[in-house]
This record gives structure tokens, C-alpha cells and sequence, in this order.
């Protein structure tokens, strides 16, 4: 569709709805048209096939805010019968010209149409997606992503670390043109834009970036030996990175705008570190929560008493044993474990291991000797026999 059919369609008239119709109205007259003139229910009828296209268009304009305000003044610019001068113009009737060189952009310095600068043509190139300016799109720079390793008591506690980034910068050599004579020429596929369009259907259309020139909107006459015509080369930066507390290994990290900087005014990318935390020779953790197993003798498992236990970077934590605690019980310490996101700590989980000693004294043998006959009518599997023969 050209520029020209633009101004002097009538997008209102083909969805048959006012001029102030609301988006609600203007919804519903699509829906209601687009359902009786659809291609699978009228098969075979290229009218119902054409109007269908021209319902699709006009709503593509009109059910864009933005799209239908530009579609809006530029018809109150231009009228239905060619351009009519504002008050002050000479003559009283309108005159008609060529909308090409009004929308082609207007050259700097000239007359007339100049007024406009650049001219309408980036105006209707932004609806279309087929602007006539040959200025390169700003692109955005590419995230770069890097690893760190960390010690387990940094990541619990968080830590300022220095990273070395790869980043990608302009050559020196060419100053970033590509072309080692600094006179790259304008893509002739996307004239210098970056990007091409591609029919979607039903009145849409897809932008992508443009293959030959990458994007750029540039092509090296002569390219650069340094970076390949590429226009960027290769270079590292040093910054300090925050990790906060309570990272966990494997986590990934995003810092926003700190990747690689943006070409011709675009944004810069991210930053995406991947958190490697070292085993601790001690402590575990689950979630929020750190873990320790710690040694009980067989005294204090069966009688009972008091235990200490180390905590993570702070004074170690006494711990009541309940008399007759048996092995693999894990008993709780609040607020010793990894930090939140909200600040508060998690819990330090202790698992008690009763220890058998390998060695004993003579006095320690016949101690438990003596225990032994205390006991003997005791059978700690008896219920376990009873339970297999009724299975």
C-alpha cells in the first residue's frame, strides 16, 4: 500500500463506524465484519476475499492508538482531494501536487515542503514499516554473560567481587565505520535502516534485521583489516560486581545495561553472571537453611545433656539432647542459617550421628558389658520379625 492510498482511504467508511467511534466500537464493527466476510466462510468468492483484506487494513490502523492518531492528522493535513493550504496560503482552492516529494523528506536548506524537515516520510515509514530515511536504527547492545565462584560463606553473606568483561567497542582503526578508508556505503537491501519487512498476512507486516549488512544499515567498500569489516573490535573492562546474599550454585544473575554498549544511540545490553558457590568442609544447605550433622558419644544420646555447635561466621549455639535422642535426629537453631532476600535468616538444621568407638578401656568394656546383662531380656528387633511374618 502506498503512501498516497494511505491519505485517501477512508478507514472509518470501511468499518462503518464515526470518526470519535470509541476502541470499544470500532472492536466490535471489525469483529462483526471480519466474521461475515472471512475467507473460510465465503471459500471461493474473491470479493469476500478483497473486502476481508480491506476490513483487516483498516482495523490494523484504526485499533492502533497511536497508528490511527497519525492516520488522523494526516488526513486532516491533506484532505480526501489533494493538500490544502492553512490560512494565510495564496488562492482560495486547493492545489494539487505530488505527494512523492513531499514524503520522499525534504532537502536540507530547501523551500516549500522544507518546512516540514525531514518530511512525513518517517511518519508513515514508522506505520508501514517502509520509511524512505536511510539513517541507521539505533541497536541495542548484546548481553554478555560471565562466571564467578564464590566462597560458601560469600554467597550465604553476599560479596563485592571484581569481574573482567569482554565487551565488544568500536574499531580505532576505521572508527567504527567498518570500511578502512572511513567511507562505508549505505545497504542497498534495507537502504540503510537495518531492518526489512515481510508480509505477516492479514495486513500485518514483520520487521527483522537485515541480513547483509547485519544490521548496521552500512556495507565496507573497502573493509577493515582490523575487525573484518565488522565495525567493532575486540576489548575487556574491569568493574566490581554486588552479589547478594543467599546466592545459590548455579544461580544466574542479571545486572541490566551493563553488557555491551548500544550502536548509533541504542540501549546496552545485560550482564548475566553464573554463580558458582565451593563446598563448605562443614556446613550444608537447603534452601535458606544450613546444615551441620554432629557428632554425639552413646552417653549422651541415651542420658541426655548439653551440646555445642558450631554456627556459620558466629559464636557457636548450645543445643539441648533430649534423654534417649536416637541417631539421624535433626534438631533446629533459628536464625543461624543463610540470609533472605527480605534480610532474615533461615534456620541452622542439626543432625545428630551417634558415634561407636572403635577402642575402649578396659573400664569402658566392662561398663558396657555390665549394661549388656542389665538388658539382655530386651530385643530392640522383635517387633521388627513380628511385622515381616504378618506381611
Amino acid at each position: 500500500m502506498s503512501t498516497k492510498d494511505f491519505v485517501e482511504k477512508d478507514y472509518y467508511k470501511v468499518l462503518g463506524v464515526p470518526k470519535d467511534a470509541t476502541e470499544a466500537e470500532i472492536k466490535k464493527a471489525y469483529r462483526k465484519l471480519a466474521r461475515e466476510f472471512h475467507p473460510d466462510a465465503n471459500k471461493g468468492d474473491a470479493k469476500a476475499e478483497e473486502r476481508f483484506k480491506e476490513i483487516s487494513e483498516a482495523n490494523d490502523v484504526l485499533g492502533d492508538p497511536k497508528r490511527r492518531k497519525e492516520y488522523d492528522e494526516a488526513r486532516a493535513l491533506f484532505g480526501t482531494g489533494g493538500f490544502r493550504p492553512g490560512p494565510g496560503a495564496g488562492g482560495t482552492g486547493s492545489f494539487n501536487f505530488d505527494l512523492g516529494d513531499l514524503f520522499g523528506g525534504a532537502q536540507p536548506g530547501g523551500g516549500g515542503a522544507g518546512g516540514f524537515g525531514g518530511g512525513l516520510g518517517d511518519v508513515f515509514g514508522g506505520l508501514f514499516n517502509r520509511g524512505t530515511s536511510t539513517r541507521a536504527q539505533p541497536r541495542r547492545g548484546q548481553d554478555i554473560e560471565n562466571e564467578v565462584t564464590l566462597s560458601f560463606t560469600e554467597a550465604v553473606e553476599g560479596a563485592t567481587v571484581p569481574l573482567r568483561i569482554p565487551s565488544p567497542a568500536p574499531c580505532k582503526a576505521c572508527s567504527g565505520t567498518g570500511d578502512k578508508n572511513g567511507t562505508p556505503r549505505v545497504c542497498p537491501t534495507c537502504v540503510g535502516t537495518g531492518q526489512v519487512s515481510r508480509g505477516g498476512g492479514g495486513g500485518f507486516s514483520l520487521t527483522d534485521p537485515c541480513v547483509d549488512c547485519r544490521g548496521r544499515g552500512l556495507i565496507a567498500q573497502n573493509p577493515c583489516e582490523v575487525c573484518k569489516g565488522s565495525g567493532r573490535a575486540s576489548s575487556a573492562r574491569s568493574m566490581q560486581v554486588r552479589i547478594p546474599a543467599g546466592v545459590s550454585d548455579g544461580q544466574r544473575i542479571r545486572l541490566r545495561g551493563k553488557g555491551a554498549p548500544g550502536e548509533t544511540g541504542g540501549p546496552a545490553g545485560d550482564l548475566y553472571v553464573v554463580v558458582h558457590v565451593a563446598p563448605h568442609p562443614v556446613f550444608g544447605r537447603k534452601g535458606d537453611n544450613l546444615t551441620i550433622t554432629v557428632p554425639v558419644t552413646l552417653p549422651e544420646a541415651a542420658l541426655g545433656g548439653e551440646i555445642k555447635v558450631p554456627t556459620l561466621g558466629g559464636p557457636p549455639v548450645t543445643l539441648k539432647l533430649p534423654a534417649g535422642t536416637p541417631n539421624g535426629r535433626t534438631m533446629r537453631a533459628r536464625g543461624k542459617g543463610a540470609v533472605r532476600k527480605d534480610g532474615t535468616r533461615g534456620d541452622l538444621l542439626v543432625t545428630v550421628e551417634v558415634t561407636v568407638p572403635k577402642d575402649l578401656s578396659d573400664k569402658a568394656r566392662e561398663a558396657l558389658e555390665s549394661y549388656r546383662e542389665a538388658t539382655a531380656g530386651e530385643d530392640p528387633r522383635a517387633e521388627l520379625f513380628q511385622s515381616a511374618k504378618g506381611a
